[in-house]
Parts: structure tokens; sequence; C-alpha cells
């Protein structure tokens, strides 16, 4: 019969390199270890790893049983965590993740309906790797992640994407700036400007912003950058460059800064939340049905006219 500690012997041995190593990371003696392993091997009739003078390693086959078997071994801690908040607090746990700016103002009127109903929610704030890590460890059930139009996330099969907001990308100006009179801004018309980006340069924004520019046929010139959005927006009070700043992001303009929208491309990012497929804590569809009313009382905001600076 299989069971789970079989599961855990060769998470072990593919993460420690040799059995001796399994045993020592798991407690157990070397012939426990061995035992362990050949009763998987028997379940599957195979060979699932291959020792030799080196070490041991896995087989094809084993390696094709290692996700599964950790998907299994993670789903059981997830579950373990969430039985046990029930049990101690006598309340329902929700661990979520959230960058910035839907931290901001997507999230907190969804976390006001999730602990009206008696949800402990925790919070992890980071910017995107941050959040796809904790979703890949099932370290968090759900976050608020941002993507580019059509991109995949470096997701496995186990998530599904819930698409909440299209967020436009907006240009912010010095004051004084030739192009601060035009209603929309043509890209060409900034060639030569210098560029506030964000502090990675894979950042979707910053690639969106790449692509349209390169059809263009030219390369925006990064001279500063940060992921504080206020920080940006004084940048570019003082002319230190430009930049393209997120709707979600921008909240009130500075009075400083003259923000207007791209001539030509359209482009946004795609806020989305990130859930684990088979969680089954009923309070991530809260969460879900909770953070879609907050997105269309937003983008119904965003249909009423922007006051921008002049």
């Amino acid at each position: 019969m299989l069971e789970l500690r079989h599961l855990y012997v060769l998470k072990a041995i593919a993460q420690e390199g040799s059995l001796a190593a399994a045993a020592r990371a798991l407690h157990h003696s070397q012939p426990t270890i061995t035992h362990h392993l050949a009763t998987l091997e028997r379940h599957f009739g195979t060979e699932l790893v291959r020792r030799g003078p080196r070490g041991a390693q896995l087989t094809e086959t084993g390696s094709t049983l290692l996700p599964h078997a950790e998907a299994v071994i993670e789903r059981l801690r997830l579950a373990e965590r969430e039985v046990r908040d029930l049990a101690e607090r006598g309340t329902r746990a929700l661990h979520i993740g959230t960058f910035p700016t839907a931290g901001a103002l997507l999230l907190p009127p969804a976390v006001k309906s999730l602990r009206a109903g008696g949800v402990n929610v925790s919070l992890t704030e980071g910017e995107l790797p941050v959040l796809l890590e904790g979703l890949r460890a099932r370290q968090l059930h759900a976050a608020l992640v941002f993507s580019q139009p059509g991109e995949r996330l470096d997701l496995d099969g186990e998530f599904d994407l819930h698409p909440l907001l299209h967020d436009p990308l907006l240009l912010a100006l010095p004051p004084g700036h030739p192009c601060a009179a035009q209603d929309r801004v043509p890209l060409e018309a900034l060639r030569e400007e210098e560029w506030i980006g964000a502090a990675d340069p894979a950042d979707p924004c910053d690639r969106l912003l790449a692509r349209a520019c390169a059809r263009r046929g030219f390369e925006p010139v990064h001279t500063l950058r940060t992921d504080d959005y206020a920080m940006v927006q004084g940048f570019v009070a003082a002319g230190a460059g430009v930049a393209v700043v997120p709707r979600l992001a921008l909240g009130a303009p500075r009075a400083d800064i003259v923000v207007r929208p791209l001539e030509g491309d359209a482009l946004a990012r795609e806020i989305s939340a990130a859930v684990l497929r088979t969680t089954s804590a009923p309070a991530v569809h809260d969460l879900l049905r909770a953070l879609t009313v907050q997105a269309q009382l937003i983008d119904e905001g965003w249909g009423q006219p922007v006051v921008l600076a002049n």
C-alpha cells in the first residue's frame, strides 16, 4: 500500500542526493529509507532511484513521480494549516499576497468584508517575484498579481487566474514639457527622453513600454529605477525624466506633474487573483467575490472624466 512516508522518502532522496543523506534529513536509519524505497518501487513495479558510488539519483520514472509526490505533500501541509487555524482560533484563516498598489486600493474592502465574516486574514506584501514564490511554495492561499495582456505567469497548472482589472498605463511628464499641451502624446515624441522605470527591468510595465518603443524604432533609456510610485512622481516633478504609471498606482496625481494618455498603443497591465485550484478554503471564494465587486467599482470610477494636471 502506498503511504505518505514513501513520498517523503522519494523527495528527500531527490533533494539530498543519497540514501544516507536522506536518512539523516528525515531522522531515520538508512535501512528504514531502503525499506520504504523498496516498497515504493514494488508499488509502481519499476526502479525509481538509481544508486551508485557517488550517491543516488532519480530515474526518469522517479523524476516523473516526484512533482506529484511534492504536490501531495504540499497539499497536506496546506490542509493541516487550515484545520489547525480553525481548531485553535475558532475561525477561518486566509493567507493573501498582494503588490503595493493593489494592496492600497483593490484589496482593503475585500479584507474588510472577510473580517466581518469571521475570517482571520494575514497579508504578505511584495513585488511580483515574491508573490509567485509564495504561491508556488503554497504559503499563500491566493495573491493579487499582474502581467502583460496575454502573458502566462510562471505558475504551474494547479493555479487558476481570475481576471479582475484592466489597468491602463498613463504618461507622467514634468511641468513645462513640450508634450504637456497635447491631449495624447505619441511615443515618437519621447525618443530622446530619459525614463524612470521599475526596479526590476523585467517588470511587465517596462516590457510593454520597451516593445511599444521598439515598434517605433528606438529603445527607452532608463536612468532611474524604483518600485515606489510616489517616488516616481517626485522624480518626474523634479524633471529627472518621464515615466509610464499604472492608473491604479497613480492615485491623485501631484499638482506639479502632467499626466496624459499615450497616442496609439493602449498600454495596460492585467491584474488578476491567482488561486490554488484545489484549495477548499471557502474564504477564497468569498475573497474572489469581494475583489470582483471592488474591481468593478474602480473600473466604473475610471469611466468618469479623470482630473489631470495641466
